[in-house]
């Protein structure tokens, strides 16, 4: 790991929340920290000078689609994934585990691998945990993720414990396999919602000697407190020194719970693609920003909201420029959301360096919307390990 250093600055006494600053080639990633995703190598909707300037600090992309589209080859040719995103910051590169889940229709698992049919072209890509690490070598993202299986919410036991041992496998061969010493590997940790499917996976996976974690496979069906549960029984049993990553996870409230269990860092696709479906993610749940309502209002989105779509364009605008399908609807919508993520992101981290979290805590547990959310943020986290 001598390319990366995880550097812990602040921990919350009444919970595992910790903040932080990740060290990598292309620079610290302060956490804890909310990944946009960018499939294919951009963010939608959100150019890198905007990423940067809304806070963004690392942006995950995923090989399964760059190596459909366009291909390793070429990113390697235009001179790597950081050059082909025009992007200077740390990035993080996905492992396709996602889509063995999503793309169940169109794969085939065996042993040694996993055959996809392209939802592109219906083309032939197979994936193995070496030639994974190939690609990801040949992307050049500085964090990245072995193949694994992403089991689905509901999956029956054995299903689970079979998904789960299978990715085991392929990650003790992704660790042995050749890996360029400036990229930092994560262990995934898997087993659906079954607490103890999923203390048997960090156990082994701690076992293998990663230097980082990541948990998979929450969040695809189950309920939240399944999934709190499951989070639970995995986080400690992961070493306290290593960064750890949710992925896939990421509505406000799984923020703040997922926080307060020591994740350091999270991605999702939601806030974007809410925004290119006319949704605003605001403190009192999400807007859609489509509807007549909002017509002749010209107020802002968010009159608390100091994103550059909130200083400077009313509702009325907004709705407007989705009606028409202007692209400039869907961007700005995309801006705010991604405002919205970041500043809650920062708010968090904020709390733990000030020793604040509880009243934090207690603050957010009302305004994202009472009830069940509440119910789930206010509830005690498990007592590290060690």
């Amino acid at each position: 790991m001598s390319s990366f250093r995880f550097q812990i600055l602040a921990r919350d006494p009444h919970s595992l929340a910790r903040a932080g600053i990740l060290h990598t080639p292309h620079g610290p990633i302060p956490t804890p920290a909310f990944l946009p995703v960018g499939t294919q190598a951009t963010v939608k909707g959100c150019p890198p000078e905007m990423l940067k300037s809304l806070g963004v600090s690392v942006v995950m992309s995923n090989a399964y689609h760059l190596a459909l589209r366009p291909g390793v080859e070429a990113v390697k040719a235009l001179g790597g994934l950081h050059a082909l995103a025009g992007w200077d910051g740390p990035m993080m590169t996905d492992s396709g585990g996602f889509q063995v889940f999503s793309l169940a229709h169109r794969r085939k698992l065996d042993l040694d691998g996993v055959d996809f049919r392209s939802h592109l072209d219906g083309s032939l890509l197979r994936f193995t945990p070496e030639s994974l690490m190939a690609l990801q070598a040949g992307l050049g993202a500085d964090l990245i993720m072995p193949l694994d299986v992403c089991s689905a919410g509901g999956a029956d036991r054995a299903t689970a414990e079979g998904e789960m041992r299978l990715t085991l496998a392929w990650a003790a061969r992704a660790i042995a396999a050749e890996r360029r010493g400036d990229q930092l590997l994560y262990g995934i940790v898997q087993g659906a919602a079954h607490p103890d499917l999923r203390v048997a996976s960090a156990q082994a996976t701690r076992a293998l000697g990663f230097q980082a974690y990541a948990i998979g496979g929450l969040s695809v069906g189950e309920s939240k407190a399944a999934t709190l549960a499951a989070l639970d029984a995995a986080v400690v049993e992961l070493p306290d020194e290593a960064p750890r990553h949710l992925l896939g996870v990421g509505h406000p409230e799984d923020f703040v719970t997922g926080v307060l269990r020591g994740m350091d860092s999270f991605d999702c696709v939601m806030p974007t693609r809410v925004a290119r479906t006319g949704g605003a993610l605001t403190w009192g749940g999400r807007v859609n920003m489509r509807n007549a309502v909002h017509a002749q209002d010209p107020a802002p989105l968010d009159a608390h909201c100091a994103c550059p779509t909130c200083r400077r364009f009313s509702r009325g605008a907004i709705r407007h420029f989705l009606k028409a399908g202007e692209m400039l609807g869907a961007i700005l919508l995309t801006v705010h959301n991604l405002h919205f993520m970041l500043r809650l992101m920062d708010d968090l981290r904020q709390a733990i360096l000030d020793g604040r979290l509880s009243e934090v805590r207690e603050q957010l547990a009302e305004r994202l919307g009472g009830g069940l959310h509440a119910d789930l943020i206010r509830r005690a986290p498990p007592v590290l390990a060690g």
